[in-house]
């Protein structure tokens, strides 16, 4: 058996965590620049707002009913999310991180327990650790759980806990169910079984399996197995490597200065660079990329893309910085608004089997860089970080903030830097 738990209306509820007042009402959290909803709170469904929609084409709305527009605190949302799947860690002798808001439990050894009382008790000690509100549902296989997890969000009467533990159970709910609303079904292959007449989840399961292997190949067969109660789908104890890490952003208004330019893409190889050593991985590709919007006349449009292959793979800020900046004066061209920048780094391997020589980009560097104190220099720097907020340390290159992404509804980071941590006053 697995369960998955899903955090509800996850950046919405982390705003709540923190803002009581805004129980019961409507809220929004925007995309980068304050563009789209990306998230909604319940009330904000019902009133209209849709997921994706510009908030500016809903300013009346919003007023209407007096919504609560937040910009997307991603550094709030992380720390939060850790906080939910450190819960779950102890609550589950596996579990499978799926995203920043959902995890696969295994619940393999419980067939003495409770399911129902054991969920109760998961959502109760989520809640209590971490103010978050999360659903379960609970199947037979990975896809039937996230099949009875929808059911859970869906059907407020099963109290934020669906569990489909026999087969009669799991074919009625899968009977109910859309076939695009499978885990797994794209808009394309839900096209393609439409047109076949197989309209919800059960007409799939159903489905001959070998038109499902012609014309859904091993991915389509692999669902449909697992609705019929075969697992095929294990958890993922161990998360595969990334193969590449990218950080951008568009810019709140256009950008022209080389120097801000250079502000940001400093800025963004530091993030990259932090997850490599987060990840312990190391990268042998840097790649850096700058354009202007494409929805201007043509003659005013560029697309500026570079990429480097480093000597040796690196996940030091300076290293990668000194590179990044000599990929930019490649590819910078003056007269341009830039509306969009971003790094990349690729060619991504374990840092421990990684080859241990330093990067130097120029011959006539007075002195190698000694990478033992530059590993040391890493370690501080990311611990220092760790305990008073990203940012808090940084590079000279990374300090100015005249480029960044518009965020004028942001809210404070409650629990990543130390300036903005609730005080009580007795």
């Amino acid at each position: 058996m697995f369960a998955l738990v899903d955090c509800n209306n996850f950046y919405v509820s982390c705003e709540r965590v923190f803002n009581p007042g805004l129980q019961n009402r409507p809220v929004v959290v925007l995309s980068n620049n304050d563009g789209c909803f990306i998230a909604r709170s319940e009330e904000a469904k019902a009133i209209g707002l849709a997921m994706g929609d510009p908030a500016y084409k809903n300013r009346e709305l919003l007023r209407q009913h007096n919504v609560a527009v937040y910009s997307a605190n991603f550094p709030l949302y992380g720390d939060m999310s850790a906080r939910v799947m450190k819960t779950l860690e102890t609550l589950a002798p596996d579990l499978e991180i799926y995203s920043i808001d959902e995890c696969f439990l295994d619940l393999g050894g419980f067939g003495k327990f409770n399911l129902a009382d054991y969920a109760a008790a998961t959502r109760k000690t989520v809640h209590r650790n971490t103010g978050i509100p999360v659903s379960i549902g609970i199947g037979a296989t990975k896809t039937i759980a996230k099949a009875a997890n929808r059911m859970a969000k869906k059907n407020l009467s099963l109290g934020g806990v669906c569990i489909l533990s026999t087969a009669a159970a799991t074919r009625e709910a899968l009977g109910a169910m859309a076939v695009e609303h499978i885990w797994g079904i794209g808009s394309q292959y839900a096209a393609l079984l439409h047109k076949q007449h197989i309209h919800t989840a059960l007409d799939f399961a159903d489905a001959p399996t070998h038109w499902v292997q012609k014309h859904l190949h091993i991915t389509g067969a692999r669902v449909q197995q697992e609705l019929n109660g075969h697992s095929c789908l294990p958890l993922e104890l161990v998360r595969s490597r990334k193969q590449s890490i990218c950080t951008s952003r568009s810019f709140g208004s256009l950008v022209s200065s080389y120097e801000e330019i250079g502000y940001a893409i400093a800025h963004f190889t530091s993030t990259c660079a932090f997850k490599l050593r987060r990840e312990g991985s190391r990268a042998s590709l840097l790649t850096v990329f700058l354009y202007t919007s494409p929805f201007i006349e043509k003659e005013n449009r560029y697309r500026g893309t570079r990429t480097f292959a480093l000597p040796f793979p690196s996940n030091n800020t300076l290293e990668l910085q000194k590179a990044a900046q000599l990929l930019l004066a490649s590819i910078y061209r003056s007269g341009y608004g830039y509306k969009k920048a971003g790094v990349l780094v690729s060619g991504i391997t374990d840092e421990k089997g990684a080859a241990m020589t330093t990067l130097s980009l120029f011959d006539n560097d007075p002195l190698p860089r000694n990478q033992k104190r530059d590993m040391k220099l890493m370690e501080t720097l990311d611990a220092i970080n760790s305990r008073f907020g990203q940012g808090t340390l940084r590079t000279a290159s990374d300090t100015n903030s005249g480029w960044k992404q518009r965020q004028e509804k942001l809210s404070p980071h409650y629990t990543t830097r130390w300036n903005d941590i609730i005080e009580i006053h007795a």
